[in-house]
């Protein structure tokens, strides 16, 4: 994802903009009763028809892909079916969705950024999933960090799942004498040899938004910080870590201008030794890198968290086709076939741990890592610990402290200390 728009935090550039948009059409919303019409099996239910209709924001070819096969798998096992994909534009999404619930209508299905499943739950736009997630068989085998919830309530869950890893350059690490490190200390060490060979240790993000935030992540929290539970300390010593990189010449300074396509780039040129991104760049390390390269997990210790980014996929709360809706969710999405389906077609992770542990995922280097991430490393994206209304916010406070540092801007105990009031202040506003 270089990355699509879809997958990452990427997908979220101009998203405060868009949430302000979203606030309103909240209100506009606000009282909706969320519809209770279902029908049964894979007929169409009372007032509904044989068409079922999932809005989606794909246009890479890949995960268009993923939709028609779905589209094909479903249309095959319920006859006289027909599944309409609506393309709707990213940054429209949200907005027509809440619009629609406005008027009583809307998708069967829809497909969305699932850090934006608690802002359509509010809206009334999403129809609650308690019921038929609580009966679907293979709900064990879904991780909680994949479960979107509100008040405690269901309202979507994830398929599958984007996140990030540690890419490493092979080359570069045999001949500095090292292997891809497991801790820390040995990513330190690591970065270190490879720096007095006179290479680069690492590339990331460091943009003062939600890209920053999501890439800074994994760091804080192997340092202790908890969003739940905010410590200045723990905030502290995780951007004191990085610091040091920029310091020691690790990490450039003009990561506090690159997203997520940048960094791996510079990584696919052949002159850095790490890269924190995500599995989205499976396809560009293969038609890019020139070099043998791999990946492992981040080494995080046993605080350190990955978010899980990606899709979410839930019910209109509109829709006249409830059942059939979810029949076709259990069908695609939170299926092992469907999810082997999208891991083909698109390279995404499966959430199932079933579907993790298919041959298709442990028998290929570059997504086993990945997969492991899920279950071991994975957290809800956002954190659940934030308010809906509040996200954003966090969401901006962390990336500007994390671009500070970097930037050199702020020392790290201020940085910290600016970025544990405004979470403070989100907290407090439950």
């Amino acid at each position: 994802m270089a990355f699509n728009e879809e997958r990452t935090p990427a997908s979220r550039r101009g998203r405060r903009a868009r949430l302000g948009l979203i606030a309103g059409a909240i209100a506009a919303a606000a009282g909706l009763v969320l519809s209770g019409c279902s029908g049964s099996g894979g007929s169409a239910p009372s007032g509904g028809s044989n068409t079922l209709t999932v809005w989606h924001y794909f246009s890479d070819p890949n995960q268009v892909k993923v939709m028609t096969d779905y589209a094909d798998l479903f249309e095959k096992d319920n006859k006289g079916v027909t599944v309409k994909n609506v393309y709707v534009p990213y940054d429209q999404m949200d907005q027509k969705l809440i619009a629609s619930a406005g008027a009583k209508t809307g998708p069967d299905v829809v497909v969305f950024n699932g850090a934006d499943a608690s802002n359509l739950a509010l809206s009334g736009a999403l129809a609650p999933l308690d019921s038929k997630w609580s009966s679907f068989a293979d709900k064990g085998q879904f991780p909680s960090s994949v479960v979107h919830k509100l008040n405690g309530k269901t309202y979507a869950v994830q398929g599958y799942v984007n996140l990030l890893g540690l890419w490493y350059n092979k080359d570069i690490l045999d001949a500095a004498g090292v292997k891809p490190p497991t801790t820390l200390d040995e990513l330190d060490s690591a970065m270190a040899k490879v720096k007095t060979a006179g290479k680069s240790g690492i590339t990331l993000s460091g943009l003062p938004n939600s890209q920053g935030e999501w890439q800074a992540y994994p760091w804080l929290t192997a340092a202790g910080f908890d969003l739940a539970k905010p410590s200045t300390k723990a905030l502290t010593d995780g951007l004191s870590r990085v610091s040091d990189w920029v310091s020691k010449g690790y990490l450039s300074k003009e990561s506090t201008t690159w997203d997520q396509t940048v960094p791996f780039q510079k990584f696919a040129a052949g002159d850095v030794a790490f890269a924190e991104n995500g599995n989205w760049q499976i396809g560009t390390a293969k038609s890019t890198a020139k070099f043998n390269y791999g990946v492992v997990p981040l080494p995080l210790g046993s605080k350190g968290k990955v978010y899980l980014g990606g899709e979410g996929e839930g019910i209109g709360a509109f829709s006249k086709n409830q059942d059939l809706a979810w029949k076709y969710l259990q069908a695609t999405y939170y299926s092992k076939a469907g999810q082997l389906i999208a891991l083909k077609d698109s390279g995404t992770i499966p959430a199932r741990a079933d579907t993790a542990s298919d041959s298709a995922v442990t028998g290929d280097p570059l997504i086993k890592p990945f997969a492991e991430s899920v279950s071991k490393l994975g957290a809800n994206y956002p954190d659940e610990a934030v308010p809906a209304a509040g996200v954003a916010n966090q969401q901006l406070a962390g990336g500007q402290a994390w671009s500070s540092v970097l930037g050199g801007s702020a020392s790290p105990s201020d940085a910290a200390a600016a970025y544990k009031q405004q979470l403070d202040q989100v907290l407090s506003a439950k």
